[in-house]
């Protein structure tokens, strides 16, 4: 329902700001700058989270076209999608990355990050209702995180009792996999 009501007002703001262009005197056309402003803009309102001029809109693209997917345990696609499968889909289209499939195996995968220092595509681990990682999510920025949660595809914050509770620690995937390419002989010479 969200996502409706939000094309609406973004399809009514479209019509709005062509109505006022056909009145107004000719202005040159936007930049392809000015529109990744707009977007980002866009992005920072829906999701909570303060976009930079560095921040990755395709990562942000991808989780605003998730949001409200149902979850369903072991389910990979758009019927329904579990945690990993989320993080693994993202990573894959994002990032070009291939990942392994459960939250705890992701997590061998990562170089361990504080949680004062988890940037933009990091990753979060938790510790629910067990002594071992058995969630994880994407972090976004302003400790907000996505992740595909009991209620679905969703936004939250690592502020909130629950998920600052059941925090686990932060990972960097890409650092470790440049570590890894760093550290492997090079078989090409």
């Amino acid at each position: 329902m969200k996502k409706i009501v939000l094309a609406i007002v973004l399809i009514l703001s479209i019509f709005v700001a062509q109505a006022q262009t056909k009145n107004a005197p000719s202005q040159p056309e936007k930049t392809t700058d000015e529109q990744d402003g707009l977007v980002k803009d866009y992005f920072s309102q829906i999701m909570g989270v303060a976009l930079s001029t560095t921040s990755n809109v395709k990562l942000f693209q991808f989780v605003y076209d998730w949001i409200g997917t149902p979850y369903h345990f072991g389910g990979d696609s758009r019927k329904g999608i579990d945690c990993s499968a989320f993080t693994k889909e993202l990573y894959s289209k994002v990032f070009n990355l291939t990942i392994k499939r459960n939250s705890r195996d992701i997590f061998s995968m990562v170089s361990p990050v504080r949680r004062e220092e988890l940037q933009e595509g990091d990753l979060v681990f938790f510790k629910i209702h067990s002594r071992s990682i058995s969630h994880v999510g994407i972090y976004l920025g302003n400790n907000r995180f996505a992740h595909a949660s009991l209620r679905g595809v969703a936004i939250n914050s690592l502020d909130d009792d629950y998920y600052g509770k059941h925090f686990y620690k932060g990972g960097r995937l890409l650092d470790a996999f440049k570590k890894q390419i760093e550290d492997s002989p090079d078989d090409a010479h």
